[in-house]
């Protein structure tokens, strides 16, 4: 078996090689945000996986030759040895009884249609988040992991909207800022202009819930900018339930100066940093 195995293990560290110098880096690939990533026990096992045609990264310790040997084999059958990278060290130790084969029942086809996910396997704590692209598949998926699951193990599954639903509503909101009349909730008229273009927008991604963030600079109190950033998400929310936008579709947060995205000593910096955003729940 030793043999066998040096084989498959050199053949994917050959594979590795390749493919970072002639395709992508490991910087590259963590910079990319649709990976999924499988982190479990004692940073045993990570599977960093690009969607479709990108190369899958399987990185991390195992407590021995067998367990590594189980879980490639399983990687090379959903996703196709030409696109596994090895990087899997052996080492000393302890895992849970039955740790592998638990593992690699969770390795599925149905990670591939997870993006910007993270599946983690903590002990007995089994957890998956991330993003599809197809809301119908959500429940399917969920019921499909929740059948591979059996106790001692646990699962916690949090799936929701997809990029391509956020995507639409940055495309309309094109970086561009929503302005109020000074010092109040009172939309300028250039705010309701992009307002009435984001409503156009909502209702295309309508039935996915949309949260809309206030935030201010840090001029004043946080305090006060805490309720004023609370109260222009609520006058922004208002506005678009005027141009019917389902309200049960819509929550809002402020989050005051405390998340600025610019420099807020130059006037062109704290105008940037009063802002309104849109996130697909």
């Amino acid at each position: 078996m030793g043999n066998d195995n040096d084989i498959i293990i050199k053949k994917s560290l050959d594979l590795k090689e390749t493919k970072q110098v002639n395709v992508i880096t490991k910087e590259e690939l963590q910079k990319m945000r649709k990976k999924i990533k499988v982190l479990t026990l004692l940073n045993l096992v990570s599977i960093s996986s690009l969607v479709l045609a990108e190369p899958i990264v399987i990185e991390g310790v195992v407590p021995n030759e067998a367990s590594k040997h189980v879980i490639l084999n399983k990687m090379y059958a959903v996703y196709g040895a030409d696109q596994v990278i090895d990087k899997i060290k052996v080492k000393p130790v302890s895992a849970p009884n039955g740790w592998s084969d638990s593992v690699t029942k969770i390795i599925t086809a149905d990670l591939k249609k997870i993006k910007q996910g993270k599946l983690s396997v903590r002990a007995t704590q089994v957890e998956l988040t991330g993003k599809m692209l197809n809301q119908n598949d959500i429940q399917p998926t969920t019921a499909s992991f929740q059948n591979m699951i059996q106790a001692p193990y646990r699962l916690n599954i949090q799936l929701s909207a997809s990029q391509a639903e956020q995507k639409i509503i940055d495309d309309a909101l094109k970086n561009r800022i929503i302005e109020f009349e000074s010092g109040s909730v009172i939309l300028a008229a250039s705010g309701t202009k992009i307002l009435d273009e984001m409503a156009v927008a909502l209702n295309k991604v309508a039935g996915k819930k949309v949260k809309i963030i206030g935030h201010t600079d840090n001029s004043g109190s946080p305090a006060k900018n805490l309720i004023l950033s609370q109260e222009r998400a609520a006058a922004v929310k208002k506005y678009l339930t005027e141009k019917n936008v389902p309200t049960d579709y819509l929550t809002v947060e402020g989050l005051g100066s405390t998340q600025p995205v610019a420099n807020n000593t130059t006037v062109d910096g704290r105008k940037k940093n009063r802002r309104i955003e849109f996130e697909v729940q």
